[in-house]
């Protein structure tokens, strides 16, 4: 197939980059930068531009079978802080590209919503695709929004959507500033004998999976002919004081950890449920969470000092 891949140059675009050429598919990318980690593949197509470049947009979508939609410009803890940027930069661009999906005649696409912030806080856990939609912060309104203009474009013009849900992703190449990737961020900390902060008492409860199982849910979600929504992640949960002494064990230092306030936005917990991804595309997670944060800091210590921008 000849995919196109929108936010292939970051953490998780790149992982399904990877899983798409060894699988002997033609890919091209669309991003704002270069990939931080590595130089150009020679066998990729690069467009290099804001998601809001439309004709730059028009041109990488030429001549594809499918589109593998990874953009975000905001995560859950920066989207509330400009709700109407979240909206013109996610929701009106995605739009838009369903718009030149439909003038290009390309109908296959994959789009990589949020399992953590799209069902709210939860009535049952774990979470099913079927639970009510609630989200509480812009981040998975905007998620929720552009999920229901896909199935509006799929009713009106055949558009073939798959939407994963996934959980919380960690591994190689994830940034570690805090904004996003707890995995990375506290690992890079406890490495580096830095404080640690947790917004309330260490008892919110996250799934975390690793990248490479989430690359593959891409990938057969892509070359199937399903349509519809699955979650994505680890089928079970730890809270960050449990996370904190996992990663503790793998690096070999205790953590010097600052208790903040909660915040307001923080779901108590979330644990999907994912059955659905087995039967509809028989994937399944393959990375237990010990040997996936041994895999994350083997990687971090060898590479961190290494990167290309």
């Amino acid at each position: 197939m000849r995919i196109l891949v929108l936010g292939g140059n970051g953490f998780i675009g790149t992982h399904v980059l990877d899983e798409l050429l060894a699988a002997g598919h033609r890919v091209r990318v669309f991003d704002r930068s270069p990939e931080a980690w590595r130089a150009p593949i020679p066998e990729v197509t690069y467009y290099l531009g804001d998601f809001a470049n439309t004709p730059l947009l028009a041109e990488a979508l030429h001549g594809v079978d499918a589109v593998i939609h990874l953009i975000s410009t905001t995560v859950p803890s920066t989207s509330n802080l400009d709700p109407v940027a979240d909206i013109q930069s996610n929701l009106e661009c995605s739009v838009r590209l369903f718009q030149l999906m439909k003038q290009a005649k390309v109908d296959r696409i994959v789009y990589l919503s949020s399992g953590g912030t799209v069902y709210g806080i939860p009535s049952a856990l774990p979470i099913p695709e079927a639970h009510p939609l609630n989200p509480i912060c812009s981040y998975g309104i905007v998620k929720l929004a552009i999920e229901k203009y896909l199935g509006m474009f799929e009713h009106l013009y055949g558009l073939l959507p798959l939407i994963i849900r996934p959980s919380n992703p960690y591994g190689p190449r994830q940034g570690h500033q805090g904004i996003q990737g707890v995995v990375s961020t506290f690992m890079h900390k406890i490495m580096a004998g830095e404080r640690i902060s947790i917004w309330g008492d260490g008892s919110v409860k996250r799934d975390y999976f690793y990248i490479s199982d989430l690359a593959k849910a891409c990938r057969l979600a892509v070359e199937s002919g399903a349509v519809g929504v699955i979650n994505a992640g680890s089928g079970s949960g730890q809270t960050l004081t449990a996370l904190v002494s996992a990663i503790e064990d793998t690096v070999g230092k205790k953590a010097e950890i600052e208790y903040l306030a909660p915040r307001s936005y923080d779901v108590p917990e979330v644990v999907l449920d994912i059955g659905k991804a087995g039967s509809l595309l028989d994937w399944r997670p393959a990375v237990s969470l010990e040997a996936g944060l041994r895999m994350q800091h083997e990687w971090m210590a060898q590479h961190w000092s290494r990167r290309t921008r």
